[in-house]
């Protein structure tokens, strides 16, 4: 306790240089924990909404993935009713929803568009999907409609002209090779926040997709868990006990994810190491002052006998009380920026790709402050050790003589 009250009285020897440096450190804690923050809502967000689209786990007939398909459903899954209701039993499986993937032409008699649709339970795809599925016009489809019922893009939905109440043409070549028809009636239109995909996007029911291909077949199972960070322990146990079938874990099937983490991942990385080295350099410079003028003092020290390491232990102290002093104040104002976001309403622009922006948030996470504040004293310390281990190693008279 001494040694750091002799600290502490060091670092207010020369008040207004204490307080630039201290500062120095806390906008570098801040700016780090913010940009860090920031990166972690973004990884977050972007895992959120891989696993909704994908669903946590995807289950296939193990050439799914393996192969391209030479006809519709060649891969398909048979059986999959008892498979489902197996795979809902699990402790932490929540919903699992059968999908058949179909392409195809759709025409409002005038004009025909290439459709990419997805047969599934539409009610529950609204339910998982959440914010990441957004009801732009009209209603979901509903249940014993005598014409089939189908959700559009919204790009689809605007290059044919079609609106809630439109009756469309739906094509698509069936599992055997040949061509089938079935009429349609727009519920509402929907968007994923992806242009491409709304481009092309058809939402259509189990039912109405397996007829349109004539077979009885599904061609994945998403499997949505309660949590997201419980997916490799469920992948590992559901993956073991049926080797029959094919288990995707959903980040191998997300590569925008992928890609974004690795672009930022570089890009914050980069700006840490920056943020770093100015607040390194910067409590260099302002110990080494201090260490310039305290010369005569470390020899006087020196000459009573302290050894060179305990002045360098002592400078370092210093430093890393400046270090901890300006982390807390980081730590403080990141953590104002961080519950001002929340209220502010602020938003991103839209991602390349994307139609629709996300709000800008700052995750307060307690492993990232800890492992700045961690970094900032360390670097604060090193500056210490670096500006005195020179000085404290002169010869007695030399820095007894130093003016």
């Amino acid at each position: 306790m001494k040694a750091l009250a002799l600290a502490w009285h060091n670092v207010l020897r020369n008040r207004r240089r204490s307080v630039v440096t201290i500062l120095i450190a806390t906008l570098g804690t801040a700016s780090m924990l913010v940009a860090g923050g920031f990166t972690l809502y973004t990884y977050d967000s972007l895992r959120e909404g891989a696993a909704r689209d994908f669903g946590h786990l995807t289950v296939s007939h193990p050439e799914f993935f393996r192969r391209d398909e030479e006809m519709p459903l060649q891969y398909g899954m048979d059986g999959h009713v008892a498979l489902k209701q197996r795979l809902e039993a699990h402790a932490h499986v929540k919903r699992v929803l059968p999908r058949v993937n179909l392409s195809g032409l759709v025409s409002n008699g005038e004009k025909s568009m290439i459709f990419m649709g997805s047969g599934a339970d539409i009610a529950g795809e609204a339910a998982m999907r959440g914010q990441f599925l957004t009801l732009v016009s009209g209603s979901m489809p509903g249940a014993g409609a005598r014409v089939p019922e189908v959700l559009l893009g919204v790009d689809l939905a605007r290059g044919l002209s079609a609106a809630p109440g439109s009756v469309l043409t739906l094509l698509a070549t069936t599992s055997a090779g040949a061509m089938n028809g079935v009429d349609v009636r727009v519920t509402g239109t929907v968007t994923t926040g992806w242009h491409d995909v709304d481009q092309r996007l058809v939402y259509l029911g189990i039912d109405t997709a397996q007829y349109l291909l004539a077979t009885d077949k599904v061609s994945t199972l998403a499997v949505f868990l309660d949590a997201t960070d419980a997916t490799p322990a469920v992948l590992a146990e559901l993956a073991s006990a049926d080797p029959a079938h094919g288990y995707k874990p959903w980040w191998e099937q997300a590569f925008y994810y992928q890609s974004v983490r690795a672009l930022y991942n570089r890009i914050f990385g980069l700006l840490g190491i920056v943020i770093a080295l100015l607040v390194f350099f910067s409590v260099s410079n302002t110990l080494a002052m201090a260490v310039v003028e305290r010369t005569r003092e470390i020899g006087t020290l020196r000459a009573l006998g302290a050894l060179p390491g305990e002045l360098v232990a002592g400078f370092v102290r210093e430093g890393a009380l400046i270090g901890l002093l300006g982390s807390a104040l980081g730590m403080l104002l990141a953590g104002a920026v961080s519950l001002s976001l929340r209220h502010a309403g602020l938003e991103m622009p839209a991602p390349p790709g994307r139609t629709v922006g996300y709000p800008l948030y700052v995750h307060a996470d307690p492993w990232l402050y800890a492992a700045c504040t961690a970094a900032i004293v360390a670097l604060c310390a090193c500056a210490a050790w670096l500006a005195s281990r020179k000085a404290a190693r002169l010869p007695i008279v030399q820095a007894l003589a130093h003016t």
